[in-house]
């Protein structure tokens, strides 16, 4: 479906963004390095990666409490709140859309507008990862910079064991997450539509 042309993403979600998706290319980069390192397989050198992983994780929890001071000032948040009427069915359309739909040339069940930026599966998934995800990857990694911080024992164990596991599930999940949104990101009218949107803030017509 056809559309105006409009200003939909704000210079600082943009800003936020791009830092986002280095920061955590460049903390999987220097985590596999750490996690795997021996002196015959190193993607980068344990002390680089060592170095690399604290501070990007650093700059992560600031670029984090940056988005989520500036998402509630600015309203939206709100962009990411699933409207309950009817919203299995809207989430059964889409991901019927992205099943079979798109590669018949369907229409878009929800095209993106100034009002809705995100269909209702985006709002689930962001929502998860932002405000689940994102904040148990930055808690657990305080916690292993700083191993005071974590308990002594949990769940029988040592207490960095538990942290350490929920870390990696986290940054798993993130990782899977950031593949998928890489892919639908090549999904819009034209191969690089999307990617567009994200570099100069404006929604062009269909």
């Amino acid at each position: 479906m056809s559309h105006q042309r409009f200003f939909m993403l704000p210079l600082w979600i943009r800003v936020w963004h791009w830092n986002n998706a280095a920061l955590i290319i460049l903390l999987l980069m220097s985590g596999l390095s750490l996690h795997y390192a021996t002196p015959g397989a190193m993607l980068i050198k344990f002390s680089l990666a060592r170095d690399m992983h604290n501070i990007c994780g650093i700059i992560l929890c600031i670029n984090y409490l940056f988005f989520f001071f500036l998402n509630i000032v600015s309203g939206n948040w709100w962009q990411f709140i699933p409207r309950p009427h009817g919203y299995a069915m809207r989430c059964w359309l889409q991901v019927k859309y992205y099943l079979y739909g798109i590669f018949r040339g369907d229409p878009h069940p929800f095209p993106t507008t100034l009002q809705d930026n995100f269909n209702p599966l985006q709002q689930l998934i962001y929502w998860g990862i932002i405000y689940m995800f994102m904040p148990l990857l930055m808690i657990t990694g305080v916690m292993y910079l700083y191993p005071s911080l974590a308990p002594d024992r949990w769940f029988g164990l040592d207490g960095l064991v538990p942290v350490a596991f929920l870390h990696y599930f986290a940054a798993f999940v993130i990782f899977l997450f950031m593949l998928i949104h890489i892919y639908l990101g090549t999904t819009g009218h034209t191969l690089t539509a999307k990617y567009k949107v994200m570099i100069t803030g404006w929604e062009e017509p269909e």
